[in-house]
């Protein structure tokens, strides 16, 4: 593990524990050089999901595309980034949970607006406007009653 501070490959192990309810591990670690501490966490990797894209094309999962569109959706909102984190986890959890290994880009679109709907109705609709390509003001106004609802 190459040191985040000065980029040595000698580093060392000084505490490791159980993290994410055991889902992965968290290791403290010291530079053998710069003598600086930092955190690592370790997770299993599972088998490459494959996302089907809308023109069809299959590409592997990429949790910060998700990252990049929800993070704008939440732009100046009051959402702190560990709520955010959190959400993105439990779709990460749902789409792993299927046990497929290819799930659509729908798929995982209607999961974050389920989301984004719980978690902040401004950051839905943002979210829903690029997801969704609204072309017009009736089509957003549409979403909006869904909303209001």
């Amino acid at each position: 593990m190459k040191c985040p501070y000065c980029g040595k490959d000698n580093t060392r192990v000084i505490d490791s524990r159980p993290a994410d309810e055991g889902d992965s591990i968290r290791r403290r670690r010291e530079c053998d050089e710069c003598h600086k501490r930092f955190t690592t966490y370790e997770k299993v990797e599972l088998v490459p999901i494959m996302v089907i894209k809308k023109d069809n094309n299959r590409e592997t999962y990429d949790r910060s595309k998700i990252e990049g569109g929800v993070f704008r959706a939440c732009h100046k909102r009051p959402i702190s980034t560990d709520q955010v984190e959190a959400m993105i986890d439990e779709v990460e959890a749902a789409i792993f949970a299927r046990k497929q290994r290819e799930v659509s880009s729908r798929e995982i679109g209607e999961l974050v607006m389920e989301k984004l709907r719980v978690l902040d109705s401004v950051a839905y609709v943002r979210f829903a406007s690029v997801y969704r390509e609204f072309k017009d003001v009736n089509t957003f106004m549409k979403e909006l009653e869904k909303i209001l609802k």
